[in-house]
């Protein structure tokens, strides 16, 4: 049976918003986690560590899925594990279980990134216009209703393990509902890898996401923290910038197909990051309430666009193929967001928290300084 782009659209979207509400869940009891088994910032940012390690453990994994079974039953199985592991973090009671399942939730956040961003280039393929980064804006959008669900949740002291499963029920059912409306790719029958070295542009776009992304993973799960330890903000208000970043990030995302459009790929990037490294600055020479608020706004508006249009390139590569292309970029890119945020821990624990911000604003910095040597 062959269903309206539009129907195909909204299905790929859901896909998009349940994995944002996923992480977002997770990240808006980050804190909670860490003060329920008493890790500092380094013991944190080490056990966060597990994350990319999750990664690592499906990279040559995820990429041979797609490409083999096709990109609809990879996105279903691992946003399903995604849920289910998301419930496994709400009962952790040691540093060691605490690890095992970011590990697990490592491996299906890749996963879920590489088979939902072959099935969005499927899409715009079908539309024939810029309609990538309107996808991670729904993702956004659940990152900014997940940090709501969880302020509300640690407001009503309700503990994390119900939250999650919670989450994790609406993750299982939206996956049932959409799931004969996605692209069935079916996968090839050649024999093929998973990952592809990409050529020099398709690297390049790999690390101008990469150093973005890195920026992306550190404002998600210490945000709170610098909010609570830094600018010292009162309870109610410790998930205010993120709850801000994440609220910009989804506004920047439903509109930077028609800049990127208007004014071309490299100046929305510059632009962008100029954005990010500002509002980065901003809340480290800032560290109060309301100018804390207003940087995580600038960060968020200034990452939105960045990632979306460089998987949007990536698929429309002439050396490689959507699937491998977005594979290998989307790998790249993704280890930068789950290593930000323990090296941030590292980097807090060497120094303070406020000063390890500030490798954040270099990191944006890189991007200026790689999108403008790029051809792209």
């Amino acid at each position: 049976m062959t269903f309206s782009p539009k129907i195909i659209r909204i299905a790929v979207a859901a896909m998009f918003f349940m994995a944002g509400l996923c992480f977002s869940s997770w990240a808006s009891r980050i804190a909670t986690i860490q003060t329920k088994l008493g890790l500092s910032e380094a013991g944190l940012g080490g056990v966060l560590l597990a994350l990319p390690v999750g990664l690592l453990v499906s990279l040559p994994l995820a990429g041979w899925a797609v490409t083999k079974v096709g990109s609809r039953k990879v996105l279903a199985v691992s946003l399903s594990l995604y849920g289910i592991s998301l419930i496994g973090l709400g009962f952790v009671n040691s540093v060691l279980l605490l690890a095992a399942n970011l590990v697990v939730f490592g491996m299906a956040s890749n996963s879920v990134n590489i088979s939902v961003n072959t099935q969005a280039v499927a899409t715009e393929l079908m539309y024939k216009r810029p309609i990538l980064a309107s996808f991670h804006g729904l993702w956004s959008l659940a990152g900014f209703i997940g940090a709501g669900i969880g302020t509300l949740m640690i407001g009503l002291h309700i503990e994390p393990a119900p939250h999650f499963i919670l989450i994790a029920i609406i993750t299982l059912t939206s996956i049932a509902v959409c799931w004969k409306y996605l692209h069935n790719d079916g996968g090839s029958k050649r024999k093929k890898t998973g990952f592809v070295m990409p050529d020099k542009s398709l690297i390049t776009l790999g690390l101008i996401a990469f150093c973005s992304m890195v920026v992306e993973g550190a404002m998600f799960d210490w945000s709170t923290i610098y909010f609570k330890k830094v600018v010292m903000a009162p309870g109610a208000w410790v998930a205010a910038g993120y709850t801000a970043g994440m609220c910009t990030m989804a506004g920047g995302r439903f509109i930077a197909d028609s800049f990127s459009a208007r004014f071309g790929l490299k100046r929305t990037l510059q632009v962008s990051e100029l954005l990010s490294m500002s509002g980065m600055l901003t809340a480290v020479l800032f560290p109060s309430l309301v100018p804390a608020i207003i940087g995580l706004m600038l960060v968020g508006a200034g990452i939105s666009s960045v990632v979306p249009l460089v998987y949007s390139a990536a698929g429309r590569s002439t050396t490689m193929q959507p699937g491998p292309a977005i594979a290998a970029v989307s790998t790249i890119s993704f280890v930068g967001f789950l290593v930000g945020p323990p090296v941030i821990g590292f980097l807090a624990e060497a120094s303070s928290l406020k000063m390890s911000f500030l490798f954040l604003a270099c990191m944006a910095a890189l991007v200026v300084i790689f999108s403008t040597r790029a051809k792209i």
